[in-house]
């Protein structure tokens, strides 16, 4: 039976009963990040997973949740395509809001589609960071398809992860878009869109996820 963090007495990891929240780190941490899931995997993702215990391990106070289509994947068993963005965006403005206050500095982010609605969420609910784990600037293979022109305009100290090989935006295309001065860009060695790189590279893919935890870490830091 899932138990909440009041019942098991242990701030990390656990999961709110009724809410579906998955939470990692201390609760007095100075910094709370809202990481939202991808389009296809949940926030128990082995992607997802590393990245909230690592910053956990960090002493970052991290929230996983499920949007509302992901939620009723998992009471349902079958498969559902994401909400329409406005039910996205409601759905990671209300968390927000519920979570104001918790917490010296309150950032919010996610993976792929996760961080996207975040970035577009970050300058009206007047957070103080934004992370984007493997941002999604154009579906693969269709960079005419850009989606991402409200970064050059972004206000919000923000964080972009991307692998250096990521078909959702390479780095050879993403270092000729336009971001503002509010973006700072991290790249992942070799990495696709989760971060993996190629056996010939000489790197793991758990060499990735730390350099990735690290580099938030330090951004976290610096708010």
């Amino acid at each position: 039976m899932t138990q909440s963090a009041a019942e098991t007495g242990s701030p990390s990891p656990s999961v709110v009963a009724n809410q579906g929240l998955i939470l990692d780190g201390p609760e007095d941490a100075h910094c709370l990040l809202l990481l939202a899931h991808g389009a296809g995997q949940g926030p128990e993702s082995p992607f997802m997973q590393r990245i909230a215990t690592g910053l956990a391990d960090a002493g970052v106070r991290v929230v996983r949740f499920r949007f509302p289509y992901m939620a009723r994947m998992q009471v349902e068993g079958r498969r559902r395509p994401p909400d329409r963005e406005p039910v996205l965006l409601e759905a990671l403005r209300g968390l927000a809001d519920r979570h104001r206050g918790q917490s010296e500095r309150l950032v919010i982010g996610g993976k792929s589609m996760g961080g996207r609605i975040a970035s577009l969420v970050a300058d009206d609910a007047g957070v103080d960071g934004l992370v984007c784990l493997g941002f999604p600037f154009h579906p693969p293979g269709r960079p005419e398809r850009f989606r991402a022109d409200h970064l050059a305009r972004l206000r919000t100290p923000a964080l972009i992860c991307q692998g250096e090989r990521d078909p959702f935006g390479r780095r050879d295309e993403v270092e000729h878009y336009a971001f503002s001065p509010a973006c700072t860009l991290a790249w992942i060695n070799d990495g696709e869109h989760s971060f993996k790189a190629r056996k010939a590279s000489g790197r793991t893919w758990e060499e990735n996820l730390t350099l990735a935890v690290g580099r938030v870490s330090a951004f976290l830091a610096s708010l």
